[in-house]
């Protein structure tokens, strides 16, 4: 399939290093043994301390986290490519590409003649011209469509073959960008900045993990700039704090603490969080807050097991899509002080969740289907300031809400479910346009509010109940009419026949009783 990676090592060494989420989540113990020259075998933990790659050998600063982190990001691009290659096979073969050159051209040609028959086709007696000439383009559509159900195969091997030609200049551009990324490293290391020596504090919790098994590990505040790999290896532990340091990038290598359950990474310079994040099923409470995220990557939504989850103050455009299918233990959800325009539609299916902040974000509105969040009791959406002017009615479906900030907002009407409402203790609706309802209410509290959206929700249902009975009398009255006329047209029809049977069948039937009335 592929160019030959030998003949580009660093490109080889990179993607080797790339965590395999879907192999880690699917793989059993009967599964075939498959050699990948990107993905070889797991080294043995043993021997993984004290031999390394030859080529880390001859190029000793790919040892480095964000030397290895900025070329993992520049071959983003190839691995996706070789991922999708994968599942849609090897490059075709030179003849069946010629085969399928050869056979589009062919349906082309049959196509034009089909269709200059079609339109040299006499049009027959009777027939209207506008009938035959949308006759006429029935046919061509069906003549055309054919054709391409024809060519779909064709072109799909010629479009295969043009994505495996594309992936080879993939290929050495990304090992050209990998060699760029190294020579600059080394002009770093040059400029008497070489790669930061290993915190004494780190080396000696790594030294104490070899000895013992760690279960937490306090790191916060210690102005870290880099983690050694060697973190991933410390297999028994369960919490882990680096809050407060100046980390850019978080080594791949975590995804080893398969046991941990807490991860604090805020207030670094985190630009992303690697993929294999989400080879941490056991992970209960992550912290990523106050750093520089631009997205979460969609393997977070494997970290089934969380319960807390803060990504606030950040610069967080949308969420995972599929966010709220895979975290169903969810109770918090912090995600504030980004530039969220919407929140994905999935989040109305976690039902566990209990804190939803999303307050200092661009939200233009809350997902139809909030109503479903039924254990929801903490929805904070302030400060959304003029983009936020609407509510869906399904919030008055949220029975255990017991606070609700909506202030600094253009709401200018609550949904007029809001009165169901009934364990809502805390309210702020300040600083939003107002009218229903009126800033009389709102000035009075929760309960007045309550009780006004409710009186206007019976009001409500009374006019549409009064309206629904005007509607089943008026037809009751026409259903009255209808049935009376169905009777006298039965019974002057019996009329009729017993007359006619009086007088004989002899002559003819008086028309005049077959009259309707």
């Amino acid at each position: 399939m592929d160019p030959n990676l030998k003949s580009y090592p660093l490109l080889s060494y990179v993607l080797s290093r790339l965590p395999s989420i879907s192999s880690r989540l699917q793989s059993s113990p009967s599964s075939d043994t498959h050699f990948d020259l990107e993905q070889p075998p797991p080294i043995d933990a043993a021997s993984s301390s004290t031999a390394s790659p030859p080529i880390v050998d001859q190029m000793p600063h790919l040892s480095h986290p964000k030397v290895l982190a900025s070329m993992t990001h520049a071959i983003y691009d190839v691995a996706q490519t070789r991922s999708v290659l994968q599942t849609l096979g090897p490059r075709p073969d030179h003849e069946s590409v010629d085969m399928a050159h050869h056979k589009l051209a062919e349906i082309d040609s049959n196509l034009f003649k089909s269709l200059e028959e079609l339109v040299l086709s006499p049009r027959p007696e009777g027939v209207d011209q506008a009938e035959w000439r949308a006759n006429l383009a029935d046919k061509e559509q069906q003549i055309r469509q054919q054709a391409e159900q024809e060519k779909s195969m064709y072109k799909s091997i010629l479009q295969l073959d043009e994505m495996h030609e594309a992936y080879g200049k993939l290929v050495k551009q990304a090992e050209e960008r990998l060699v760029k990324i190294y020579e600059k490293a080394g002009e770093v290391a040059d400029d008497s900045e070489p790669v930061e020596e290993t915190n004494p504090e780190v080396v000696g919790i790594l030294e104490e993990a070899q000895g013992k098994g760690l279960e937490r590990v306090d790191l916060c505040g210690r102005k870290l700039r880099y983690l050694p790999e060697a973190f991933g290896k410390i297999s028994g532990l369960l919490s882990l704090n680096l809050s407060g340091n100046q980390l850019e990038v978080i080594p791949d290598s975590l995804a080893g603490l398969e046991k941990l359950e807490e991860l604090n990474v805020s207030s670094n310079l985190l630009e992303s969080l690697p993929d294999s994040i989400g080879l941490l099923q056991n992970l209960k409470i992550l912290d990523v807050s106050g750093n520089k995220l631009n997205a979460l990557p969609d393997s977070i939504c494997y970290c089934r097991s969380l319960v807390e989850l803060d990504v606030s103050f950040n610069s967080l455009a949308y969420l995972p899509t599929n966010l709220g299918n895979e975290l169903g233990n969810l109770e918090r959800l912090s995600i504030y002080l980004n530039k969220l325009r919407s929140l994905p539609n999935s989040i109305c299916k976690m039902r566990s969740l209990r804190f939803l902040d999303a307050h200092f974000n661009e939200l233009r509105g809350l997902p139809n289907e909030i109503g479903r969040l039924t254990n929801l009791e903490v929805l904070n959406v302030c400060s959304n300031f003029s983009d936020l002017t609407e509510l869906p009615e399904t919030l008055g479906e949220l029975t255990n809400l017991k606070e609700l900030d909506l202030s600094n907002n253009q709401i200018q009407a609550l949904p007029d479910t809001f009165g169901r409402l009934d364990n809502l203790k805390k309210l702020n609706l300040e600083q939003n346009p107002l009218v229903i309802p009126p800033l009389e209410v709102v000035e009075q509290g929760v309960d007045a509010v309550k009780i006004f959206m409710a009186k206007r929700w019976v009001d409500k249902l009374a006019e549409e109940e009064r309206k629904s009975m005007i509607e089943v009398n008026e037809e009751e009255e026409n259903g009255w009419l209808t049935r009376s006329t169905t009777w006298l047209k039965r019974s002057v029809s019996v009329v009729g026949e017993t007359v006619s049977g009086y007088l004989g069948t002899t002559g003819p039937r008086d028309p005049i009783l077959d009259e309707e009335r």
